[in-house]
């Protein structure tokens, strides 16, 4: 990354935290009587902190120290913040409610002073406080834990056309592993035996294989070739498996690490698709596997839907990779080859988020129309796989890493 960018990320997010911090202040000067000696502390504490991240952050490099210094006090500066934006929401509504009495006792009682807020009361700030360790507590669980609380997610589909033989076939995804963020081999290796467990028929990982460079995944080589399924274990490539997030030496090096990428995923027996379809044959019947190279708004456009299903005939029965889901919508869809089926990641569901009884609520909604589970428009769906592994913040929090099992049915 560029100095000029690394300057402009360090500002905006100093800007950010002041702002909150001198927001949340408030609260605490009603907590502690308007001590002094705490105001100091309080900001004291939070301008070394930004220093700190500041500085760390001038000579991170994240093709050499993704899970070193920086990295975990990010996550740990991230989880302060968390729970200042927690502390800030509930003085915001305090200060609704002070807006709206004060407002009728004005009314009401005919005043013709200037109008004055009400006072804060201890009640809402002492709220504020607990809100915000709650969150604190629930974030920290989401660094120590949350990150490998792999969650199996089972999804029935069904389609007029599926190859009879194809009734009951069994789909299992992953996707995002981003092995230069893994530190701990013990859960990697659950996973993989989770993974295994579910009985595939089919294998499939949609891309984000490391987080920068090729040799990230090296170690985890001999885990993931445990993979497997007795149609195949197949990939694509995400948009940080292109290297295009670091600065090379030159382009040939970018390349040479392309194509290291490309090789690793041979020795884990999986089966790259850049921009082509494999035909997954049973019983006599057929199922096209499109797989394309990354196309995303705002990530690069790589991938040639179009190259991919050169040979494919319209009535096949087609399932394509596509590592995000913002392809989908932006020519998938729509497509004039009937796309049955898209299996997507890249979102990670932001990492955070909230998913309760059917309630399902992530910031990464902002920026995606689908960010996690199963769409369907047309008559044609699309599948977003919640992630495998974690990027930048070392932790998850509500949206646990998940493993996908997708049952394709004939429709009755």
């Amino acid at each position: 990354m560029k100095l000029s960018a690394k300057i402009t990320i360090a500002l905006f997010v100093t800007i950010l935290t002041l702002l909150i911090d001198s927001y949340v202040i408030k609260g605490v000067h009603i907590l502690t009587l308007f001590n002094e000696s705490v105001n100091t502390i309080y900001w004291s504490f939070s301008v070394l902190m930004l220093i700190i991240l500041s500085v760390s952050f001038y000579f991170f490099n994240p093709s050499k120290h993704a899970t070193g210094f920086f990295s975990s006090f990010f996550s740990f500066f991230i989880s302060v913040l968390i729970a200042k934006i927690g502390f800030a929401v509930v003085l915001t509504l305090e200060d609704i409610y002070r807006l709206i009495a004060s407002t009728i006792i004005k009314i009401s009682h005919f005043n013709t002073q200037d109008f004055e807020l009400i006072s804060r009361h201890f009640a809402w700030s002492y709220a504020a406080l607990f809100f915000g360790l709650f969150l604190l507590v629930f974030v920290i669980y989401g660094i120590i834990f949350g990150k490998y609380r792999y969650k199996v997610h089972t999804q029935n589909l069904y389609f007029d056309d599926l190859p009879d033989a194809f009734d009951g076939f069994k789909i299992v995804q992953i996707s995002d592993i981003h092995s230069g963020s893994f530190t701990d081999a013990k859960p990697i290796e659950k996973a993989i035996e989770l993974i295994n467990a579910q009985g595939a028929d089919l294998f499939v990982f949609t891309g984000d294989l490391v987080n920068n460079v090729a040799h990230e995944i090296e170690p985890w080589i001999d885990y993931f070739k445990k993979i497997k399924a007795p149609h195949g274990q197949f990939s694509i490539l995400g948009n940080h498996d292109y290297g295009d997030y670091i600065q090379w030496p030159n382009d040939e090096s970018k390349r040479h690490n392309l194509n290291t990428l490309k090789t690793h995923h041979h020795s884990m027996g999986f089966k790259l698709l850049l921009d082509e379809h494999a035909t997954i044959s049973k019983d006599g019947h057929q199922l096209k596997l499109l797989g394309i190279e990354n196309w995303g708004v705002g990530f690069g456009q790589r991938g040639d839907l179009k190259k991919a299903l050169q040979g494919v005939q319209q009535n096949d029965f087609k399932v394509l990779l596509s590592h995000d889901p913002s392809h989908w919508d932006a020519e998938v869809k729509a497509h004039d080859s009937h796309i049955h089926l898209t299996l997507s990641g890249h979102t990670h569901g932001m990492q955070f988020g909230i998913e309760l009884f059917g309630f399902k609520w992530s910031p990464v909604k902002y920026r995606y129309k689908n960010w996690a589970g199963l769409t369907t428009e047309n008559n044609r769906n699309l599948y977003v796989n919640r992630g495998f592994g974690f990027l930048g913040f070392r932790g998850r929090v509500g949206i646990w890493p998940e493993i996908t099992v997708l049952h394709l049915h004939k429709k009755k």
